[in-house]
C-alpha cells in the first residue's frame, strides 16, 4: 500500500525495547522485521525510521532491520517555542556518544528533528542554532526539519541549506565522538576518507570561553590547513592546534588538512607489572583493548598509578587515554604529585568498546607517572595511554 502510494518514507513510533517501554510485552524487534520484510518484498528503496529512545541493548537489531533509529527524546519542548536549550537541545551532547559506534552506511542514529530555521519560533539564539545543526551534521543524523517552511528566516536558511555542512552529515566517514574529555568546552572529531579531519568546537558553557583542538589527538603534528565550513572561509595554516573564542553554547566546524609529519609517540599498557594498582583496581581481560587487558573496578578509592613514562622536555603534552565505559564516567587525572582535574569520559556505548579521550597534563623531563583516581565514585575502566615523545 505504502509503496503503491509512492511513499520514500516510514516511521514507526513507541518501538520497544525504548520509547520508555521494556519488558516481553514491549519487545518489537519481530514487529520491525516484518516490517522490513514487507517493504523489501515491494521493490521500493523506503527509508524505515524508529522511534523513540531505542534500547541501545538492541541496536544490533535496529541496524539490522532499519535505517535510522531515535537514540532520545522528543526534541520539542511542547511549550511556547519549539525547542529550548535546556529542554532537551543540550541532552545530545551527552546522549550521542554512546551510540557513535552502532552508526554506519545503511543504519544512523537519529537526534531527532532539527528546529533552527524559524528564528524567535525556535526558542534558541543564533549560537545555539548553529550549534544545534553542527552536533546533527557531524552525527550523521538523518536531517528532518520541523520547522514552519513558511516561516523560515534568512539565518535558518543559511544553517539548512549550507551545503559543505551537509556534506559532512552525507559523507561516508565514522560518526564524530568527543576527543576530550565532557564538559562545557568539547572537541569532536573524526576522521575522513581523503586523510582530512572534520573537527567541531563546542563551548556548552554560559558564558563565552575559548576551546582549543590540539593536532595531537588525531594523531598528527605541525602545520595544517584550516576550512571554515559554516563562514566557507579558508582560516589558513595552523600549527599544532587552533583555539577559537566561542560565545556562549557557541560552536565552529572546521575541515583539518594535516601538513606536517605522524606524532610519534609511546603506548604504556594500564595492565603493565610496573604500574600500582590500589584499592579495588584489577586487571581484567578485554577483547577490544589493546593486548587483551584492562583494569577496572575503579570505584570508591580504586587507582591506577601508570610508572615510568618518559618524555624528552619538560612540557604539556596532549596524552590519549584508551578506556571502556558503558555509562559517562568521571575520574581524576594527575600527573605525578599534582593535584589532578576530575574529568568526564563520555559513555563507549557498552562495556565491551573501547574508545579514546585526550587529556592535557604537565610532564617532566625523564620518568613520570600519570595517575587514574576513582575518588569517592566510579570511574572507567582503563585499556591504555598513549604520550608523545616530545613536545
Amino acid at each position: 500500500m505504502f509503496a503503491d502510494w509512492g511513499y520514500d518514507f516510514l516511521k514507526l513510533d513507541g518501538v520497544g525495547p525504548g520509547s520508555f517501554k521494556s519488558g516481553d510485552n514491549y519487545n518489537n524487534v519481530a514487529d520491525v522485521a516484518a516490517w522490513q520484510k514487507a517493504i523489501a518484498a515491494t521493490g521500493r528503496p523506503i527509508h524505515l525510521e524508529l522511534s523513540w529512545s531505542l534500547d541501545i541493548g538492541h541496536a544490533a537489531d535496529w541496524k539490522k532491520y532499519s535505517n535510522g533509529w531515535r537514540i532520545d527524546t522528543d526534541i520539542e519542548c511542547y511549550c511556547n517555542t519549539l525547542v529550548t536549550w535546556e529542554n532537551s537541545v543540550n541532552d545530545r551532547w551527552d546522549d550521542a556518544p554512546a551510540w557513535s559506534s552502532k552508526a554506519g552506511p545503511g543504519g544512523w542514529n537519529d537526534l531527532d528533528a532539527i528546529d533552527v530555521g524559524n528564528g524567535e519560533m525556535d526558542g534558541l539564539t543564533k549560537a545555539e542554532r548553529q550549534s544545534y545543526m553542527t552536533l546533527w551534521a557531524i552525527n550523521k543524523s538523518p536531517l528532518f526539519t520541523g520547522d514552519d517552511l513558511t516561516k523560515l528566516d534568512s539565518y535558518g536558511v543559511s544553517l539548512l541549506t549550507n551545503k559543505e555542512v551537509i556534506a559532512v552529515d552525507q559523507n561516508t566517514s565514522p560518526v564524530a565522538r568527543p576527543v576530550t574529555p565532557v564538559g562545557d568546552q568539547q572537541v569532536w572529531g573524526t576522521k575522513n576518507a581523503d586523510g582530512s579531519y572534520t573537527v567541531a568546537l563546542f563551548n556548552l558553557g554560559d558564558s563565552p570561553a575559548s576551546v582549543t583542538a590540539h593536532w595531537a589527538s588525531f594523531g598528527f603534528t605541525g602545520n595544517a590547513s584550516v576550512r571554515d565550513l559554516w563562514n566557507k572561509t579558508n582560516l589558513g595554516t595552523h600549527k599544532n592546534k587552533i583555539t577559537e573564542a566561542l560565545p556562549a553554547h557557541g560552536s565552529r566546524l572546521f575541515t583539518i588538512k594535516p601538513g606536517g609529519g605522524t606524532l610519534a609517540t609511546t603506548g604504556y599498557e594500564a595492565e603493565a607489572a610496573a604500574n600500582t594498582l590500589s584499592g579495588n583496581a584489577s586487571v581484567g581481560g578485554c577483547d577490544a583493548c589493546s593486548g587483551g587487558k584492562k583494569v577496572g573496578n575503579l570505584y570508591t578509592g580504586g587507582k591506577l598509578r601508570i610508572n615510568d613514562i618518559t618524555v624528552k622536555k619538560d612540557g604539556i603534552y596532549t596524552v590519549k587515554v584508551a578506556y571502556v565505559s558503558g555509562d559517562p564516567r568521571s575520574v581524576t587525572v594527575l600527573s605525578n604529585s599534582g593535584n589532578g582535574t576530575s574529568l568526564k569520559f563520555p559513555s563507549t556505548g557498552d562495556w565491551s568498546t573501547a574508545e579514546t579521550v585526550s587529556v592535557q597534563l604537565a610532564l617532566k623531563a625523564g620518568s613520570n607517572t600519570i595517575t587514574f583516581d576513582s575518588g569517592s565514585g566510579y570511574a572507567p575502566d582503563i585499556d591504555r595511554i598513549v604520550v608523545p615523545q616530545s613536545v
